[in-house]
Parts: structure tokens; sequence; C-alpha cells
């Protein structure tokens, strides 16, 4: 077995703190990969706390992958030595169910295996993102292009493909008026994408105070949720809004801002459920809809997008004894956008 250094939560309610974990070794068709970026996603949070579901301790969270490939299989064709590549929220899938085989990966009907928290293919719990190493078969694996630094680049493995899939599989673009709800680590890389896509922007936030940086993010309007008129000065305007907050809301509200036919997608997973008034959706044959991440051809199609269009994450780097500041941080939302972690502070 190898070992790495890592950053581990040692129960739900604890710290996380300096400890090493085992890699498998490098089998005939894995990828060892030195991590030089991770990102802090919201959900590394949620996960590490036990609020969706108890968890199995010590944990090494993080999903937002960038790094070297230092060791390949001997049977490995997609990767050599040297590349840059990510890993983002799965590392595994049965590939021969219905869903793996169109390439969603991400909706396996077996389920995912998860790069942190779900159990491998050897038995043991995987271990994620906030070490030095890690070692991941080369199907799950993707290129990192020349034209993005491994730092912005580590986001968009969770962030960036989250908001990708659905503003890609609902047709954002020239035409569509779209809006997106909060703009954090989600929410700014949703309006620097549908900005890119050519879609018509509004940001809609809790408050004014980020608004000068969606505008310069991308977005074309930008509005406060706080305030009464919004809602009405804004009935039935959107195409497709894509809710990234983690926390709840008044779906009913948002669902009467979109257009006939329109689609409210979350992407944001709040604990609590979330209710909703059927008429808020019969009145308009509107949708309320779910989406993931997107799946490995996806990724990489998302990384070459952002390549194409200069986007990266709008980061904050940070070392490793700062993660638990971080994570009070970004519950606070005192960050712009994403932390990321400089895993050579783990050594």
């Amino acid at each position: 077995m190898l070992t790495a250094n890592a950053y581990a939560a040692p129960s739900a309610d604890g710290a996380l703190v300096p400890t090493t974990i085992e890699r498998r070794d490098v089998g005939p068709h894995d990828v060892l990969i030195e991590i030089k970026y991770a990102g802090i996603c919201h959900s590394d949070i949620h996960t590490v706390r036990g609020d969706w579901g108890p968890q199995q301790y010590p944990l090494a969270p993080g999903h937002e992958i960038a790094g070297i490939v230092t060791e390949v299989g001997a049977e490995v064709t997609k990767h050599t030595v040297g590349d840059r590549v990510g890993v983002g929220c799965m590392v595994n899938s049965c590939r021969e169910c219905v869903n793996c085989q169109k390439g969603e990966e991400q909706y396996c009907l077996k389920g995912m295996t998860g790069t942190y928290g779900a159990v491998d293919r050897d038995g043991t719990i995987t271990q994620g993102g906030y070490s030095t190493h890690v070692v991941v078969t080369e199907d799950f694996v993707v290129r990192i292009p020349e034209g993005i630094e491994l730092d912005v680049a580590a986001p968009l493995l969770c962030a960036g493909i989250t908001t990708y899939s659905p503003l890609r599989h609902w047709g954002a673009g020239p035409g569509k008026k779209v809006a997106i709800v909060g703009l954090g680590g989600l929410g700014h890389m949703a309006v620097k994408i549908a900005h890119a896509m050519g879609a018509e922007v509004t940001v809609l936030s809790q408050s004014l105070k980020k608004q000068e940086d969606g505008l310069k993010l991308g977005a074309d309007h930008y509005y406060a949720t706080s305030d009464e008129n919004t809602f009405s000065g804004l009935a039935g305007s959107f195409d497709l809004i894509i809710n990234t907050v983690s926390a709840k809301i008044d779906i009913s509200s948002y669902l009467q801002l979109l257009t006939l036919d329109g689609a409210l997608v979350n992407v944001g997973a709040p604990a609590e459920p979330l209710p909703v008034n059927v008429f808020s959706l019969i009145m308009g044959r509107r949708s309320f809809a779910g989406s993931a991440i997107g799946g490995i051809r996806e990724t990489q199609e998302m990384l070459d997008f952002c390549a194409e269009h200069n986007l990266g994450a709008e980061i904050e780097v940070i070392p490793a004894e700062k993660i638990n500041d971080a994570y009070e941080r970004v519950l606070a939302s005192d960050v712009r956008y994403r932390f990321v972690i400089d895993t050579s502070t783990l050594v």
C-alpha cells in the first residue's frame, strides 16, 4: 500500500487534523496523481459533519483535485507521466448499466463510487483530495488543458461541471434568459459559463453586496431577493433558473419567475426538504428538476470549453492549516469564491 499525507475529519463534530492515509498500489489500469491543489466544496462540510448521513471516520474529503501524473499502470493508455490531470466527484462506476453506457456515469444505476466516503472496489472507504497523492482508475481521470492553471482548474472538477451540465442540458445559449440563484462557489461559475454560452444572465442574490462582482463575472442583471419587488417585477421572465444555494428557499416563489415551459434546476443540495406548491408548476407548464455533476465525457468537454473561453474559478489559495478556518468562512459566506488548498503544505 502507498501512503499519503492528508487532512481528515476524526468525527462529525471534530476539526480536521493532519493524518496519514493509505492508497492502493497502482494497478494495471490505475494512475498515481501527485495532487497540487484541492478545492473546498460546501458538500465537503455537509458530508464530514454528517448532514447527509452517517460516515466512517477518519474521513479525508475533497473532490476538486488537480495534479500531475507520476506513475501509470502497465495497461494505461489514456494518460502518461507528467500529464496535467483532474479528478472530480467520482472515481468509478459499474460501467455496465444503461446510464454508464451513455456516458452518464454520475447516474450509475448501481451507484457511482464517490471520491471520498464511498465503498471502493476493494472494500475500503475512499479518501479524497485533501491529500498529497491519490490512485484512480484511468477512465475517471480527465485532462486539464494547458490554457488553465491548476489552481483555478481544481474547482472546475465540481463547481464547474455541476453548473455546466444543466446549462448545457437545458439549452442555455443565445436568445435564452438564464437566472442564477446565489453567487457563491457554484453560482460564480454558473454566471461565467452561462455568459460564455451566450445567454442573457441574471443573478438573484439575497442582497446587492456582490453586485459589482456579479456584473464583472458576466451577469447582465443583478437583483436582491430580499426586495419584495423583485419577484413581482420579474414574474414570467426566465427560460431557465439554476439554483446553486445549499439552503432552504421558497421554491414556489422562484417558479413564478419562469416563462411558459421554463425549468428551475436545483444543483445546491440543502439538508432540508424543499416543498413545492404544485400550482406553481401546473399554471405555467413549468418544471422543477435536479442535476448532479456530469459524466466523464462531459467533464472533459467542460474543461475544454473553459480553456477555449479562458474561464477558471475565482479562488483564494490557503495552506492546509487554514482548512478549519475556511470551513467556518464558507458557512458564513465569507469567500470569493472558492477556497483551494495548496497541498504542498500537507508535507
